[in-house]
């Protein structure tokens, strides 16, 4: 399986340099880093200037650790990369909801695992779950578990066209190069 330097360096190539797109609510972006978190982690140079290195340590820290997907990953590895690359997306708190909401569905009614409240952390309780299912489902049920945390993924990005057309610039893209793709 793939390191998280691996996983960043790989984020930071598909996202590419800088980047100022009309539509992106975003912002100027560079790396796939927002000007806003950029600055909110001491970045006060031009966006277009902001150096690969910097760029790797805020995903390592924003997007890797703070929300604990470093620590999905030593359970679960392709369902962390997955995380990563939805958090860097939709934000860690989405896609920590969506892990949770798919644990929660795929419970079998709470006989292999209690549900967990879908509080879009990753603490204690989303990490039992994860390994209860790990438990009853194996290795096959984190691929399981990725195509489940895609199609929650691939819904929102729908809807988020549905609802500002402006979005629609960016759906081919986000079906292409984000489903699927994340290990």
């Amino acid at each position: 399986m793939k390191t998280a330097d691996q996983l960043i360096a790989e984020v930071i190539d598909r996202e590419g340099a800088y980047v100022n797109h009309p539509a992106d609510r975003g912002g100027p972006t560079c790396w796939g880093i927002t000007e806003a978190v950029a600055r909110e982690n001491g970045y006060q140079g031009p966006m277009r200037n902001l150096p690969r290195e910097e760029a790797a340590k805020i995903y390592r820290k924003l997007y890797w650790q703070r929300p604990g997907f470093d620590k999905v990953a030593t359970r679960a590895p392709m369902v962390a990369a997955e995380l990563f690359d939805t958090g860097i997306n939709m934000g860690v708190g989405v896609a920590a909801g969506f892990l949770q909401r798919a644990l929660n569905g795929l419970n079998r009614e709470g006989r292999d695992y209690p549900d967990i409240a879908v509080d879009r952390a990753v603490g204690p309780r989303t990490l039992g779950a994860l390994d209860g299912y790990l438990k009853v489902r194996g290795r096959i049920g984190e691929a399981v578990l990725v195509s489940a945390l895609d199609a929650l993924q691939g819904e929102r990005y729908i809807a988020l066209a549905e609802a500002r057309k402006s979005q629609e610039a960016f759906l081919y893209g986000w079906l292409a190069n984000r489903l699927g793709n994340a290990g």
